[in-house]
């Protein structure tokens, strides 16, 4: 099997797990957040996830930082960022953001020109800002709720609509596994080795990112799974909404629970 038919298939299963164990464990969890049904599952899973981080990815990360030059992992990020402008700009047109989908055209175009294939971030330097739009987003654009929270083995926090936006997103957008465009060509679809090695050092490179952030969280959170939780929900409405949600949403999600 083509590792290009890898996210079309994962993602979904990874999916219809998580699905599986929230309706096994929801009847025995007590959940004080209505939109938090499976509060049960999802602290066991973020614990999951959280020991991975901390005796595989938080280490590979530390050295990746203290081996990487700080001008390499710039590049890096910016190679990443550039791959990422492309699911940006398409959720752009499917929000009917003319505008801001021309922007981020030419941060595609610059970028990937002069600079180097996005290993410079010469778009943002002239004043093309980087914008945020992925099909999760999307989707909440057009109306759908985000329905209940609930934590993903190895991708942590989510929503059911976030998980959908992120499947579209990575089987059908992501440039590492679709060759869009030729102007954009992903690596081989047969080459899996590069597929894979490219999907690990973004991986990396974003648990690097998050180093300084995670002092930050140590030090204001007494429960870090709801610490985490609440920062996820309110920053996944905002950017939904653009930075401004409003103050009441007409659709009360805890109704979905109710018997």
């Amino acid at each position: 099997m083509k590792l290009s038919a890898l996210p079309c298939s994962v993602l979904p299963l990874i999916t219809l797990l998580s699905l599986l164990l929230l309706a096994g464990c929801s009847s025995s969890s007590t959940n004080s957040d209505p939109n938090d049904p499976f509060e049960g599952y999802n602290r066991a899973m973020f614990t999951f996830n959280d020991n991975l981080d901390q005796y595989i990815l938080k280490p590979v990360a530390k050295g990746y930082d203290f081996i990487m030059p700080s001008p390499v992992q710039k590049g890096v990020s910016n190679f990443f960022s550039n791959l990422d402008d492309v699911i940006v700009l398409i959720n752009d047109l499917f929000q009917l953001k003319f505008t801001q989908a021309a922007s981020d055209t030419g941060r595609i175009l610059i970028n990937s020109t002069v600079g180097l294939l996005g290993l410079i971030d010469w778009a943002s330097d002239i004043g093309l800002e980087k914008h945020n739009e992925d099909f999760g987003q999307t989707l909440g654009y057009w109306g759908t709720p985000p329905g209940p929270y609930f934590v993903l083995p190895f991708l942590g926090s989510s929503t059911i609509r976030d998980t959908s936006g992120l499947a579209a997103d990575t089987a059908y957008l992501d440039p590492i596994y679709n060759e869009l465009h030729e102007e954009f060509p992903a690596p081989p679809r047969d080459n899996e080795n590069a597929v894979w090695g490219m999907t690990i050092i973004k991986a990396i490179d974003r648990r690097v990112q998050l180093l300084k952030a995670e002092k930050i969280l140590e030090e204001a959170a007494l429960d870090r799974y709801i610490f985490i939780r609440e920062a996820y929900m309110q920053r996944r409405k905002n950017l939904v909404y653009d930075g401004s949600p409003p103050d009441n949403d007409s659709f009360d999600e805890s109704e979905l629970f109710k018997d």
